[in-house]
């Protein structure tokens, strides 16, 4: 049985086959981007010089969907990102852009815990379904980014809006850095 709590371990021969060290065998990309999107932490090394490759290839596979139809990025932010590199703003977008997808899978994780929790609706027959179709459309459309999840007493408008305000101010910040 594999440790899925340490990184999964991936090296990249000199053929550029990449091999899957628990299961030794050949994998592709699409096969990692299923392991990640299972919640798997992901390396992938160099064979012979041992570096470290896992970004390079973690943006060929988000490059692969999104030539493929299966936009996530809007144009404008693609934008901004090629802009960030070359501006101050480079500095705060790795936090900017961490901070956001953290605050997403807490929304995410509060509103499914939330769906079966104190709720009237819970006692109607077929709700279980519904919550469960509801939690695997979480999923899917997150590519399974729902963690556990903390609950720290606020109502979800609240949640909301502090959500909303924390964008706006990083927006803010990120507007004045251009300029």
């Amino acid at each position: 049985m594999a440790d899925t709590n340490k990184p999964l371990l991936i090296k990249r021969y000199a053929s550029r086959r990449l091999y899957n060290t628990e299961t030794s065998d050949y994998v592709t990309l699409e096969d990692i981007a299923v392991f990640i999107r299972e919640g798997r932490e992901v390396q992938i090394v160099d064979l012979k010089s041992g570096d470290d490759l896992t970004r390079q290839y973690l943006l060929q596979i988000i490059t692969e969907h999104e030539s493929r139809g299966d936009s996530v990025l809007p144009v404008d932010v693609l934008t901004d990102l090629v802009r960030s590199y070359t501006s101050q703003a480079a500095s705060v977008v790795p936090q900017f852009l961490q901070a956001s997808f953290e605050m997403l899978r807490e929304g995410q994780s509060k509103a499914m815990e939330n769906m079966g929790k104190a709720n009237p609706m819970a006692a109607m027959p077929g709700f279980e379904a519904m919550r469960a179709q509801q939690e695997a459309f979480f999923k899917a459309m997150t590519g399974g980014m729902i963690p556990g999840s903390s609950d720290d007493g606020k109502e979800n408008g609240d949640d909301l809006s502090e959500i909303k305000e924390q964008l706006a101010a990083l927006q803010e910040k990120l507007a004045k850095m251009g300029k």
